[in-house]
């Protein structure tokens, strides 16, 4: 008889520093004292599989995430037979509350009392402060979802047969978990998925959870009262901790989740999600790409390239691509158009510049020193700096300075392979009065926003008049059944039902 190891399960209920741990079949990660000391009896620990990072989450975070998306899910279970007149009732509420001055008076001293915690830890508050521009956005998101259309149970098809009839109908597609960046506004837009009979549950970063908070406590949950919804069809994950993320997006249950953020923090979250078997949207890497064909007009490419600077957000101009051949005559444009854009900002400009294109850049820009605005306060550095080739892809993250990267290419085709190889894959501008060239970029450009002047239109509700959840690149690949831009509306699944007219009908 052969001894052979015992099988089973059991439960971990601690780690030795050192202990080896096995990942993606035969690789091996090792548990750090730091992991080892904190590990405590019913918390849980994922292995990335992608990276071999070891995620601790302690059992009071696990809780937490399984609460919000067992509400979530509760809820979605009792959403269907809710009518879309309710569905649409919860988003004027929702808006109402949001647009009323009393209602909406402790939900911006949350506000207040976050920027200023982030303030003094030296973090960026420019995305994170609730401005009026920020409150009026948020009611005409969700009172557009309010005038929407509903989706649910459209018929897509009717086949017929002889006796019987199949009908393909749209449905909700279930629970939907976001982790999203601090940005209150994206808190109100997630909720779009209700319009199609989708719930769900979101984890909001730490800078803004007491935002959350205070928009769940007088807006959110009594809108959903108010129109007669399922408790829970909109939940919070109450807590800072990344750990709730992980465990969010470990859970099963979800239909689909949603990642906003930072590259790194993204990419990670999606492998947890599928590691789980859970789908995923990640919306991480960012940066447009602008390039120039040949018949480019020198004061377009000024005004679109000054029209793509406006703020940092992930469509905002990070490259530009000018062709060797008119790099004389339009460099100085692109530099202009950053200039321009910074002076309305009432900033100085950062540039970033390949050799390629150093020849055609005036020797001041690198020779002079100014201030640039950082997330951790005003910088002295040199306006303009070297940058290797292979760094075209890096996406500059500046917080009220503009902030490019600029080479020289030998033409077109030159640039649209820098792209395919570098970028995120995610928006590229061409500059050229040609309508055979356009059309060859087009079919070209590995990206799923394309366009031909400024970057700053891909955006859901500016481009398709609905609030989007999230504008996903072609980083990880393309993906299936549906475009870049993920709103209420394209979160769904498909149902089939018959109706029979024959009762001899067989087989």
């Amino acid at each position: 008889m052969s001894d052979a190891p015992s099988t089973g399960s059991a439960t971990l209920s601690s780690l030795e520093p050192g202990q080896p741990i096995v990942y993606d079949g035969n690789r091996v990660s090792h548990v750090s004292p730091e992991l080892a000391g904190a590990f405590s009896a019913g918390d849980r620990l994922l292995v990335v599989n992608d990276t071999g990072d070891l995620l601790h989450i302690p059992a009071a975070e696990w809780e937490i995430a399984s609460d919000a998306v067992g509400r979530a899910h509760q809820a979605f279970t009792r959403l269907g037979p809710v009518s879309d007149e309710a569905i649409s009732a919860f988003f004027e509420q929702f808006a109402a509350r949001l647009a009323d001055d009393e209602r909406f008076a402790p939900i911006a001293a949350a506000n207040a009392d976050d920027v200023a915690r982030a303030e003094s830890r030296g973090r960026s508050t420019t995305r994170l402060r609730l401005s009026e521009s920020m409150r009026a956005d948020m009611i005409s998101g969700l009172r557009m979802w309010r005038d929407a259309a509903s989706g649910r149970d459209q018929v897509l098809e009717t086949i017929d047969h002889d006796g019987w009839r199949l009908e393909q109908r749209v449905a909700g597609l279930g629970v939907v978990g976001f982790v999203f960046e601090g940005r209150p506004n994206v808190f109100a837009d997630a909720c779009g998925v209700l319009r199609s009979g989708n719930t769900v549950v979101f984890r909001i970063g730490s800078d803004a959870l007491g935002t959350a908070r205070a928009i769940v406590e007088y807006a959110l949950d009594p809108a959903l009262e108010a129109a007669g919804l399922p408790p829970g069809s909109a939940s919070l994950v109450d807590s800072s901790a990344h750990a709730a993320g992980w465990a969010m997006f470990s859970d099963a249950r979800l239909a689909l989740a949603v990642a906003r953020g930072s590259g790194p923090a993204v990419a990670q979250l999606g492998s947890v999600a599928r590691q789980a078997g859970v789908a995923v949207s990640l919306h991480g890497t960012g940066g447009a790409w602008m390039i120039t064909g040949e018949r480019c007009d020198p004061e377009r490419l000024q005004t679109v390239v000054a029209a793509s600077l406006d703020r940092k957000v992930c469509n905002t101009l990070n490259t530009v691509c000018v062709r060797r051949a008119d790099a004389a005559t339009l460099i100085p444009r692109v530099l202009a158009g950053l200039s321009d854009e910074a002076d309305r900002l009432g900033v100085n400009p950062k540039l970033h510049v390949t050799p390629e294109a150093q020849p055609f850049v005036d020797p001041d820009w690198f020779e002079t020193k100014v201030e640039i605005g950082r997330a951790d306060g005003p910088s002295t550095e040199a306006r303009a700096e070297l940058i290797d080739g292979s760094e075209l892809g890096r996406e500059w993250e500046w917080e009220s300075s503009p902030e490019i990267t600029l080479t020289v290419v030998d033409d077109v085709a030159d640039a649209v392979d820098l792209f395919n190889r570098q970028s995120p894959r995610f928006v590229a501008s061409l500059i050229a009065d040609d309508d055979e060239q356009q059309d060859w970029f087009w079919s070209a450009i590995d990206a799923p926003f394309v366009g031909d002047g400024f970057t700053r239109w891909v955006d859901g509700q500016y481009a398709l008049n609905r609030p989007e959840l999230g504008l996903s690149n072609w980083q990880f690949g393309r993906l299936f059944g549906r475009g870049g831009v993920l709103s209420g509306d394209s979160v769904y699944t498909v149902r089939s039902r018959v109706r029979q007219a024959r009762s001899d009908v067989r087989r």
